[in-house]
């Protein structure tokens, strides 16, 4: 199976390299706190071990073969996005001047000490990521019809498909990881009003041209 491993490697890096929805939703969260980037990574990497699980069982079979449950996925994925990138335009618009701004750094930046404010910051990351990509149809086919392309013959289908999931999930949380630790680093850039109005604006409006793209794509 090293060939096929290797090339099941190759695959998935190509695969995160190119940025999606989940890339849009962790890196903004992380931007807004580096735990709540981390929550997020969390939560879509947790999605895609419901789309595994699913492909375990076949449920994932059932969706692929039906238009209208498929349809129905897509749209709930699509509206979603939408949802995110409207929160964030609005969240734009709501950006404080530089006095306003300076304080909200202030009271946001000891990440250890703000156990309160913590609690709803990582439960709302974790949920975001997790929803963005439970709600993704494309992750439900990666694991449906590219993952079983590198699954050998000789052993079993169902352990195998277990490991390169495994494998594709501990992967993405080491990228993801690297990825919420330069976003991070960027905080205190973004943290100034004009920045952090462009960057808000920016990614709302990229997760609602996904959202769009999600719902027109066949």
């Amino acid at each position: 199976m090293t060939a096929d491993l290797w090339g099941f490697l190759a695959v998935v890096m190509v695969a995160y390299l190119v940025p999606g929805p989940d890339f849009l939703v962790v890196v903004r969260c992380a931007a807004d706190n580096a735990a709540k980037g981390r929550a997020a990574a969390l939560g879509a990497q947790s999605g895609l071990c419901v789309h595994m699980a699913a492909a375990v069982v076949g449920l994932s079979v059932i969706a692929a073969r039906s238009a209208l449950v498929f349809q129905t996925i897509k749209l709930l994925g699509a509206a979603y996005l939408v949802h995110l990138g409207v929160r964030a335009v609005l969240a734009a618009r709501r950006v404080p001047g530089t006095a306003g701004a300076a304080a909200e750094t202030a009271k946001g930046a000891p990440e250890t000490g703000g156990a309160r404010a913590l609690g709803p910051r990582w439960r709302s990351g974790f949920a975001e990521g997790l929803l963005t990509n439970v709600l993704n149809p494309k992750a439900a086919l990666f694991f449906l019809s590219v993952l079983p392309q590198f699954v050998d013959g000789d052993g079993s289908a169902t352990r195998q498909i277990l490991f390169l999931g495994a494998l594709d999930i501990v992967i993405g949380l080491a990228y993801w990881c690297v990825l919420v630790a330069v976003a991070a680093r960027l905080r205190a850039l973004l943290a100034r009003p004009a920045i952090r109005r462009r960057w808000e604006a920016l990614t709302g409006w990229l997760l609602i041209t996904a959202g769009g793209g999600v719902a027109a794509s066949s």
